[in-house]
């Protein structure tokens, strides 16, 4: 296993860009941990850094070797985790990347109910914009990602691609809560609004369809939190806006409505994971159980 610790302090250093930060957390001296990297180095031939003023930077061979050790990475991670369930206890630990929709009400849902069933594996949660979900993605940072409106590109690969109806979110005493059935947008308009900044795809497709309908938008405020648009949505007669599965559903002080389809284009809710890996079992398994619940 020693290979393994040469390759965590490789990866340390290509990401800190520094000796120093990455020898503080791995414990090492700023000497030792050279003479590990030079001593790997000398073993394949190759320097994998440029040494520079500022700092370490991967060369050119330095980023396929890291790239490799990330795919030995993984693959230990998957057989690891393939041996504890032969003896019928999953371990392991799951990554996930997400949009801010599903990081507040449906993901800490999902994992509470893998880890009823499962308690020794753990979770870590990242919350990505849309754009940057991918990259967590392609650096083994996430196992899996669950995302809103992702950017096409070839290392993606999709698991599951779901509409997702952008709903209306009012206080329970607003007028638009005691109508029934789909809410139209200019009706929406008509009041203050709690506008997602454009960190947020669900932006994008509000500004599509105002632009269509014609309808300015009075914006009281705008922020990139969901928690802070629906903190404020109880604090004055303001409509703002969520997807169906980002909405909480235990919380009365809050109504949600959906947007009619002829006014709004629904959400694309993506689940996926990079192209060309195998994920670990515990991955796997938690994947199988979010795309159940999110089409079921």
């Amino acid at each position: 296993m020693k290979h393994l610790r040469t390759f965590a302090c490789i990866l340390d250093v290509a990401k800190s860009g520094s000796i120093r930060k990455s020898a503080e957390r791995l414990a090492l001296t700023p000497s030792a941990l050279t003479r590990k990297i030079q001593d790997f180095e000398q073993e394949m031939g190759v320097t994998l850094f440029e040494r520079l003023p500022q700092g370490m930077r991967l060369n050119p061979a330095g980023e396929l070797v890291v790239r490799h050790i990330r795919d030995q990475l993984s693959d230990f991670d998957r057989i690891r985790s393939q041996i504890a369930d032969l003896s019928g206890e999953r371990r392991g630990h799951v990554s996930v990347a997400c949009s801010q929709a599903f990081a507040h009400e449906f993901l800490p849902a999902q994992i509470a109910r893998y880890r009823a069933a499962h308690q020794l594996v753990s979770f870590s949660l990242m919350v990505r914009d849309h754009a940057h979900v991918v990259s967590a993605l392609t650096a083994f940072e996430a196992d899996l990602a669950v995302v809103l409106q992702p950017p096409p590109t070839p290392e993606f690969m999709p698991l599951l691609v779901l509409e997702q109806p952008v709903c209306a979110i009012v206080a329970a005493d607003h007028p638009l809560a005691a109508t029934a059935g789909p809410v139209r947008l200019r009706d929406c308009l008509r009041w203050p609004v709690v506008m997602p900044d454009r960190s947020l795809a669900i932006r994008y497709l509000l500004d599509a369809a105002r632009t269509r309908v014609s309808l300015p938008a009075q914006v009281a405020l705008e922020t990139g939190s969901f928690e802070v648009m629906r903190g404020y949505a109880m604090r004055e007669h303001v409509v703002t806006f969520q997807i169906r599965a980002g909405v909480p559903r235990e919380d009365q002080r809050l109504v949600a409505r959906e947007i009619d389809a002829r006014d709004m284009a629904p959400a694309q809710t993506v689940v996926g994971q990079l192209r060309g890996r195998t994920l670990p079992v515990a991955a796997a398994r938690f994947t199988e159980q979010v795309i159940r619940a999110l089409a079921g």
